[in-house]
């Protein structure tokens, strides 16, 4: 499973969450984007042309917008890829409907925190081109 040469758009509040993630993303070879809440997020999914980003990992409970309405918000964009792109949430809340609202929102997976690297690169491997 290798996502290296992947770029992917983090989307995560929480300083310390931010930082694992993003030495282990980058540890694998991903070229990571960050933004700190979902209205950055979807600010920066717009800015970038189509194909950019491989993949956005977005957390659910944020400041300014949260993860769902973030999600909702990029796949109602007039961008190329905003139905396309693979959503995957990684987030603390691991109950069953905790999972359905996402997914219902428009994300393609799941990941319950704390997150493993190898459960990432599963799933980035199984959405990613």
């Amino acid at each position: 499973m290798d996502i290296s040469g992947l770029n992917l758009l983090l989307v995560e509040d929480n300083e310390l969450n931010a930082e694992i993630a993003k030495t282990l993303l980058s540890d694998e070879g991903a070229n990571l984007t960050f933004a700190e809440d979902g209205l950055q997020a979807v600010r920066m999914f717009q800015e970038k042309p189509e194909g950019y980003f491989d993949a956005i990992l977005m957390d659910i409970m944020m400041p300014v917008m949260d993860g769902l309405t973030a999600i909702k918000t990029i796949r109602s964009l007039k961008h190329p890829d905003a139905e396309t792109i693979p959503i995957i949430a990684m987030t603390a809340n691991a109950f069953r409907e905790d999972k359905e609202k996402c997914l219902a929102a428009g994300m393609n997976a799941h990941l319950a925190k704390p997150v493993k690297i190898e459960n990432v690169k599963k799933i980035l491997c199984e959405y990613s081109v």
